[in-house]
């Protein structure tokens, strides 16, 4: 019998989401001041009044309760869910208020797309879009990449952490407690803010001629949409805006680093070399990393696409990484990439779909799951071709030696499944609308795997079905379906519970 939700239930989920909305509003203030040193006082008058909205409703929410409620599993997950949800709500009003969207709907698409860090936009007239509303979209991807929940956690240590910490799709604990690890994380992303500004700026001021205020707004931008492997950036053109293959390697330095978990980023600070190579999650992500960008390669050279084996191998190295690593940056336009056919086209989508690493800000599969998937293929093909009451070891290296276990095994591939239908969802909804099968597969597995790469079916002319679509899409893979399962029960358990 399903149990009716109480009212001390929706005052837990209320109190940790009032929470979270507290550290949005906090956040609101960077576009605030950015507005007020531009002087852009229309979009000034729209971040006040989103802060203001975040404040309100978090104070609302939390100010009746003396001391922290424990959460429950549950709880947590309700309160991850709509955090991905409420948060672009109301964070895209001042997209919505700029002039530079069709409708709500679209600004809300891009606030979804850049807290997930998938990095579809349906901006229109982006290169015009005041700098301040640029500042927000990208501030966005950081604070997804980096989880409003982490950041919450960073500041109000309380019971339950854990679950919130798992609904955010992180099952890594680096240190002791969940707070610590949350705090390492922030650590991390401090510490590469400040080399990859001040590397991107110096090569955007001395290399491609940018004064010094455009070049850190360039840089910073460039760096929230690459660490946080978004996609978002300043120019309509992407990385392609820039034409310099010393910046587009920099930035690739960064999209590496975002798609690395943050169990491998603490074991490098610790010159734990050898452990990270012995992963089985290295070990996969690298290999199939390999795979796509030769696959793409040779498709790129049977089309004769390139005429010189230095563009073929820029374009189609920086393509890949971006795939691979749920980035989404691009040097060549929507149009150009939709033109590469055949095993180019298909090594993107593979990649797109594999993703990065676990507990990292990448999105897709996932290379843990990949490699934990074959290799269980392979236990039972030795089992299955060994003598009856032959041993297979069942062992695998991933930060020590570990079983992979039957109820790990079915994890896996459930999880592995789940995202396979919900790229197939995508795939049927445009095919519906007459966009041709391996762009509607292509499109839907950079919204399902929160990559950002478009070939053009993204659009703001796009049927509404579809944009719904891709948004539901961007959400649950973001969440890892877990959290979206569990709002799913508890509204199910409200309306038909006893």
């Amino acid at each position: 019998m399903l149990i009716r939700p109480v009212r001390d239930d929706f005052v837990t989920i209320g109190f940790y989401l009032g929470r979270v909305f507290a550290v949005v509003a906090a956040a609101s203030g960077a576009p605030i001041v950015w507005a007020l040193f531009e002087r852009e006082w229309a979009p000034l008058g729209s971040f006040l009044m989103m802060a203001g909205i975040f404040a309100v409703v978090g104070v609302a929410l939390s100010r009746n309760v003396r001391r922290p409620p424990r959460l429950d599993w549950s709880h947590g997950m309700v309160v991850v869910a709509l955090t991905w949800l409420v948060v672009p709500l109301i964070g895209s009003l001042p997209l919505a208020m700029s002039g530079h969207f069709g409708n709500p709907l679209d600004a809300f698409f891009d606030a979804m797309s850049g807290l997930t860090t998938t990095g579809l936009a349906l901006v229109q007239d982006l290169d015009h879009l005041a700098g301040s509303l640029n500042f927000w979209r990208h501030l966005l991807h950081f604070l997804g990449g980096q989880g409003i929940i982490i950041a919450a956690l960073s500041l109000f240590a309380g019971g339950g952490a854990i679950t919130l910490y798992l609904g955010e799709a992180r099952d890594e604990r680096i240190l002791p407690s969940v707070t610590s690890t949350a705090r390492f994380i922030w650590a991390v992303a401090i510490v590469h803010l400040v080399a990859g500004v001040v590397v991107l700026g110096t090569i955007a001021w001395q290399h491609l001629g940018f004064g010094p205020a455009r070049s850190f707004f360039h840089a910073l931008m460039i760096f929230f949409a690459g660490f946080d492997t978004g996609g978002f950036s300043p120019m309509s053109t992407s990385v392609g805006y820039y034409h310099s293959a010393v910046f587009e390697a920099f930035t690739a330095v960064l999209m590496v680093a975002g798609a690395m978990s943050f169990g491998v980023h603490f074991a490098l600070w610790k010159g734990r070399r050898r452990e990270v190579l012995a992963n089985l999650e290295s070990r996969t992500i690298i290999s199939t990393f390999a795979l796509t960008l030769v696959l793409t390669i040779i498709g790129l050279a049977v089309a004769g696409t390139y005429g010189s084996v230095f563009g073929l191998t820029r374009q189609g190295l920086f393509q890949v990484l971006s795939a691979h690593s749920g980035t989404g940056f691009a040097t060549v336009p929507p149009v150009e990439l939709a033109a590469w056919s055949g095993l180019a086209f298909g090594g993107m989508a593979i990649a797109m779909a594999l993703g990065g690493m676990g507990s990292s800000t990448a999105g897709g599969v996932k290379a843990l799951r990949i490699g934990l998937t074959l290799k269980t293929i392979a236990i039972e093909v030795k089992e299955m071709l060994l003598p009856e009451g032959a041993v297979v070891g069942r062992g695998y290296y991933q930060s020590g030696k570990r079983r992979l276990t039957t109820d790990i095994a079915q994890s896996v591939m459930v999880a592995s499944l789940l995202y396979v239908a919900l790229y197939l969802l995508g795939t049927g909804i445009a095919l519906a609308y007459g966009v041709p099968l391996d762009r509607a597969l292509f499109e839907s597995v950079s919204a399902g795997a929160n990559v950002g790469l478009s070939v053009g079916v993204t659009d703001p002319s796009m049927p509404v079905l579809l944009e719904v679509t891709y948004i539901l899409q961007m959400w649950a893979g973001r969440l890892e379906f877990v959290a979206l399962f569990a709002l799913l029960g508890f509204v199910y358990a409200w309306v038909r519970g006893r």
